[in-house]
Order: structure tokens, then sequence, then C-alpha cells
């Protein structure tokens, strides 16, 4: 049976016959967040089935494509959706795409994400550059035998998301006219929404936002040596914020309305890189 490099490898080599010049930047798009993929130019769309050992989310508002393109002169590798644990899929699997970019040989990674707001300072649609995470999920895809051809046994984690990376955020959102916050992301295993208790306990951690993704993919791009940079678009308010149940639709109408605002954002952060 094959390893979890070799299999990151295989995907990588597929990709790199498809795509011609090597990415150095790599976007995953979270959550009705998948438009940007549309938006690169001279761009090749790779269906994930097509990738060898590419696993194929199951969760609307994931397409399920690889879109290699151009943005303001860099050549971008955009992840229009991605799988989840609570879809039922091992860690090495959740964090494959970002591994197989790894490989390809990409330097710089963004991964983006719907968000549920725990900050009430926060509104509907704000945006979040990631300073920091907090990990309840139980899991970590590091666990196990390390392959040292990843990176090393134990990676460290006190600049999980890049410093640099950030001020380059704050830098485009100035000039792009959009506001961004900072703060910590708390992941959860999901797929049940939380509770209002369980939001308050987060919120004395010093969560400002929660969700089911992004930190897998972190600490294997770190592993990895890629520099992180995590952005969290607030697409609803956490459980007992307002008096109102949780619907996954509200996530998508959201990340909707604040499409121009993410693109603009993000092209102005990949110019600059």
């Amino acid at each position: 049976m094959s390893t979890a490099f070799e299999r990151a490898s295989t995907a990588a080599d597929a990709i790199k016959n498809r795509c011609g010049e090597v990415p150095r930047i790599a976007v995953v798009l979270g959550s009705g967040l998948g438009d940007f993929a549309d938006t690169l130019g001279d761009a090749v769309h790779i269906p994930y089935q097509e990738i060898p050992h590419w696993p194929a989310p199951t969760v609307i508002g994931h397409a399920g494509k690889l879109v290699v393109g151009s943005v303001s002169g860099q050549r971008v590798a955009a992840l229009s959706g991605r799988v989840h644990a609570y879809e039922g899929h091992a860690q090495d699997t959740v964090v494959f795409g970002v591994r197989a970019m790894a490989r390809l040989g990409v330097a710089h990674l963004v991964l983006t994400n719907a968000a549920g707001g725990i900050n009430i300072s926060f509104g509907e649609g704000a945006l979040m550059v990631i300073d920091d995470h907090i990990n309840l999920t139980g899991n970590n895809p590091l666990i196990g035998a390390n392959d040292d051809r990843f990176g090393t046994r134990f990676p460290d984690m006190s600049e999980v998301y890049s410093r640099r990376l950030g001020a380059i955020a704050d830098q485009a959102a100035e000039e792009t006219g959009v506001t961004v916050a900072h703060g910590v992301y708390v992941a959860v295993h999901g797929p049940s929404y939380e509770t209002p208790a369980e939001i308050r306990a987060f919120r004395t951690l010093g969560a400002d936002a929660v969700g089911m993704s992004t930190v897998a993919e972190a600490i294997a791009a770190r592993h990895a040596g890629l520099e992180v940079l995590g952005i969290s678009c607030i697409t609803n308010m956490a459980a007992g914020v307002l008096p109102q149940p949780l619907v996954h639709s509200e996530v998508m109408e959201t990340a909707r309305r604040v499409r121009g605002s993410f693109i603009a954002l993000l092209e102005a952060i990949i110019a600059r890189v």
C-alpha cells in the first residue's frame, strides 16, 4: 500500500503535467467562497476526481475542483472545496490537498473558511484574519508514524499563521477599503453546531470565531514548511449570540453577499506575497 507521501507526490505530478508553470501560492476556499476560483486568468480547471487519490467533498458550497491560473501576475492554485473529518474522513484525507500542494512546490498557503462569530463585536459578513487557533477537534493530522519527507516529528507551532502575511492582509485591506478584524479561531469536529454553553466556554478561552475546518490543514502545512495565512468569513453568529437557530443556508447566503469584498481582498493579498 502506498504511503501518504507517495499519494500526495503522485497527485502533485499529475497536477504539474496539466497546469504548466508551478504556482507559488495556493488558496483553499471554504463554504460558499469558491467563486474566487472562477476569477483566475489563463486558468486550467481540474475536477478533483481527475487527480489521483484526491478526495471529493460532499458538502454544499464545496465545488470539488482545482483551478490553476493567474492573479496580478502571480500563478495561483485555488482549491474550490475541501473535505472535513465530519464527513467520515481520516486526518490524512482531510489534509491531502495541502500536502499535495506542498509536494507541487507551493510556498504560501491561504486557508479560508466560513465561521461562526463568537466575538460579539463582529457582524455577519465580517472578514477575520486568523492570528492563532485552538484545536478542540480531539485530533491531529500528525498522529502516527512521522514521515520525515513531510517534516520533523515535533514541528513548532508558535507561529502557525504568519505575522508577515497577516501584515500583508492588513495592507491589502487598507488599499481595497475592505474592513478586516483579527482574532483566534477555534476548531471543533462537527457536524452539529455548537451549543450556547460551548460558545460561552470558547469565549472564555479567548476564541473569536468557531468552525469545523482549517486547523488540521494549518498544522499539516506548517509541518511541511509552508507559510500560512488564515481568513475566516463570519457567515453567522454562533449559538446563543442571537435568539435564532443556526442553518447552513444562512452561511451560504452571507458568503454570497460578501463575495466582492472577499475576492478583492484575496487579489490584493496575492499581489503582495
